[in-house]
Formats: structure tokens, sequence, C-alpha cells
């Protein structure tokens, strides 16, 4: 697998009781880089090179 974007011990943190199946990683990670994605043509179509929480 690659490189992840997201941290596997937050997720686990964030869980808080429940366990995290091996693959979750790459699923949430996968959607991490999509909304990455989202808010870079935002920030893009806004003429700003800085993605902002607003871009989400």
């Amino acid at each position: 697998m690659a490189d992840l974007i997201i941290s596997k011990s937050g997720t686990k943190h964030s869980a808080k009781d429940f366990n995290v199946s091996a693959d979750f990683y790459g699923a949430l990670d996968k959607k991490v880089k999509v909304l990455i994605g989202e808010a870079v043509s935002r920030a893009k179509s806004n003429g700003r090179r800085t993605i902002r929480p607003q871009d989400l």
C-alpha cells in the first residue's frame, strides 16, 4: 500500500472504544484525498494557492 495521508494511531484514537479494521485506513485515506482534491480545485477557481476550511 502506498503511503497514507492519515495517521493510523490518530484514527484509532478517534474511534475510541471501537476496533478499526485494517482496510478502513485505506478507505479513509481515499476519502481524505478526494476532499483535498476538491478543496484544491475550489481554491484554484478562486485564484488562491492556499486551501482554507471553507474549501471543504
